[in-house]
Formats: C-alpha cells, structure tokens, sequence
C-alpha cells in the first residue's frame, strides 16, 4: 500500500501556500479588528508564514534551517498579547483564505482548519508573555497531518 501524500504535496506545495497566506494576510491587512495587530509586521512575513506551513505540513524543513525553527517562531508573538477576539477573527479569514485559494480541495479544509486552532491557541498562550521571556526549549518544528499532530 502506497504512503499517503503529506498535506503539503495535496495542497500543491509551496505555490499553493504562497497563494494561502497572500490571501489570508490581504484580509488581515483590511480588517478593522487584525491590522493593528499585524502594524509592525514586514512583507516578508507572508513568505515567512508560507514557509512555516509548508514544513508542518509535511515539506521541506526551510523555517527550520534559514528562519530559525520554533523556537524562532513562538517568539515571534511574544508581547503580542492576542484577545480571544483577535484569534477567532484571525480563524474566520483563515477559513475564507482557504475556501477561496483552495475550492477544488474541500478534503483538506478540515485539517488545515484543525491546525490553525491548535497553533493559534498557542500563539494566543505565548503573546501574553513579554518580548524576551525565555521561552525554553519548544523542540522540533510540530508536524501536521489529516489526522492531527503527528508524533
């Protein structure tokens, strides 16, 4: 029996989540309630973003090697000091992102949105913590697949 796909290669890679996040961080960028949150962010976020998803989902491990892992990645959020209004807005345009960039694929729109809550309710757990609190050591980028965190 042949290995099913990771998420990463049904979505279509690294294209595919170019597309995602441009769309999603174009809504976030608009919104009333997420722009002040994201004011300070560069362009190169929405790559950045990209790049992250495509190693959870299963693709190559470039957040890892060039962005600087996890690690890297939760402290990123740290003093951000997200509401729960601000992440379930952040999943609504999560949601739309995905419908829109991803119609032809209703599949996966479930374990993406399952993962989008599991992270943000970590992001939203470590923004109330001030920049530069040690955070530890988080370990290995997490990895998602149809069913959840892969161990």
């Amino acid at each position: 029996m042949e290995p099913q796909p990771t998420l990463y290669e049904s979505l279509g890679g690294m294209p595919a989540l170019r597309r995602l996040s441009d769309a999603f961080y174009e809504r976030v960028l608009a919104d009333e309630l997420l722009a002040p949150v994201f004011a300070n962010f560069s362009p190169r976020h929405v790559e950045h973003v990209a790049v992250w998803l495509g190693e959870v989902f299963g693709g190559p491990t470039a957040f890892t090697t060039s962005l600087g892992g996890h690690q890297s990645l939760l402290h990123s959020h740290l003093g951000l000091g997200i509401r729960d209004e601000h992440r379930q807005r952040w999943l609504e345009l999560m949601s739309a992102a995905v419908e829109e960039t991803l119609p032809d694929s209703p599949e996966l729109h479930a374990p993406l949105m399952s993962y989008f809550e599991w992270g943000t309710a970590i992001a939203q757990e470590v923004s109330q913590d001030p920049v530069g609190t040690d955070l530890g050591d988080p370990g290995p980028t997490p990895r998602w697949g149809r069913e959840g965190l892969q161990a």
